[in-house]
């Protein structure tokens, strides 16, 4: 029987991304522990479900529950973490469990710099010991999904291809019936599944992101300094070439854009399920929420229709803060933003959009 398309969002910025979110507000930040007490609740998880998704990808960083010399769990953070799956499933929603950050691997620094990960074997252990305890842990929930590792950034897809079953292995041995989600190198781009191979496992999705063009979704993002990302841009549009050389390992994309471009964005990884009778899903997406509302909103239209077109299932970037929320509190740069001018900091509009993709 085929299963329902994935319809979630990420809970990105409570267990995964706590500095981001203490960087914008740190005269409010609680401290690591009382944030994650208090970040999200019950009926955060009740809103989500009664608007239509049926799953969550939740991101987890992996100092954040084990210590980074030694890899001991943090068993006061576990016990958070047993509470927040527990309730996420009482409000009828599946979970995708994402290690964002693990030994040797931070997506956003590979944005700069190579990480060890993809070189080095013991932080590739590493990452295998944190996922065999997570593993073992949540191994009699089927409704927990286990995802490898979050925008593996590798310079080399063909190094990411072979590493990438040293991890699936660690969480299968531990937990033989979970799906295990496996993401494409480069920042899971869809263009990089033509050199991603499947394992030899039949219960895995096979996942993309997708903020194509970086050079619009991410326009003014406070974290990027190349300039040619501050430069405003509409949706469609034609954007000229950079004046000068990149100064960042993410795609510089340039020419004319539309919802046709878009679509051909994501054909590798169309074409990798049709090979091989696969499931594949984005688990990320969006557009920041600064860039002028109408295009904001038209490339999240026109995105929306091509997952629909294509029977693609989805993960939104993301359900509260980090500069893509659906809700935003305690982010003063958003403070005016007309979407979120009511008093749950909600932008209705656009989840329900989403949730009725």
């Amino acid at each position: 029987m085929k299963k329902e398309r994935l319809r979630g969002v990420n809970l990105g910025g409570w267990f995964s991304q706590v500095d981001c979110i203490q960087e914008k507000d740190p005269e409010g930040f609680p401290g690591v522990l009382e944030h994650i007490r208090t970040f999200l609740e019950v009926k955060d998880f009740s809103r989500i479900r009664q608007a239509g998704f049926n799953h969550v990808r939740l991101p987890v960083d992996y100092f954040n529950l084990f210590e980074t010399d030694t890899l001991k769990p943090k068993e006061e953070v576990f016990l958070l973490l047993d509470k927040a799956l527990k309730e996420i499933q009482e409000a009828d929603l599946d979970v995708i469990l994402d290690l964002h950050k693990c030994p040797g691997h931070d997506f956003h620094l590979g944005c700069s710099v190579e990480q060890p990960f993809f070189t080095d074997p013991a932080a590739r252990k590493g990452a295998c010991d944190v996922w065999a305890f997570m593993a073992e842990r949540y191994a009699g929930d089927n409704r927990i999904m286990m995802e490898l590792l979050n925008e593996p950034a590798g310079q080399d897809s063909l190094v990411w291809d072979k590493v990438k079953d040293e991890l699936f292995w660690s969480i299968r041995k531990h937990a033989p019936k979970n799906t295990i989600v496996i993401g494409s190198n480069k920042w899971n781009s869809p263009r990089e599944f033509d050199k991603l191979t499947p394992v030899d496992d039949d219960n895995v999705i096979y996942s993309f992101h997708t903020y194509t063009p970086v050079t619009f979704t991410h326009q003014g993002a406070a974290w990027i300094s190349d300039p040619f990302f501050k430069i405003k841009r509409p949706w469609p549009g034609d954007y000229a070439a950079p004046e000068q050389g990149s100064t960042t390992r993410l795609d510089v994309e340039f020419g004319k854009w539309d919802k046709d471009r878009l679509q051909a964005s994501i054909q590798n990884a169309l074409d990798f399920r049709a090979k091989y009778d696969l499931p594949v899903a984005c688990n990320e997406f969006g557009v920041y929420v600064q860039v002028a509302r109408q295009y904001q909103i038209a490339w999240m239209r026109d995105f929306l229709d091509i997952l629909r077109e294509a029977d693609v299932g989805y993960s939104y970037w993301n359900y509260k803060n980090l500069d893509f929320g659906l809700i935003s509190k305690g982010e003063s740069l958003h403070n005016d933003l007309p979407q979120y001018n009511n008093p749950d900091r909600l932008d209705s509009e656009l989840m329900g959009m989403i949730a009725n993709g």
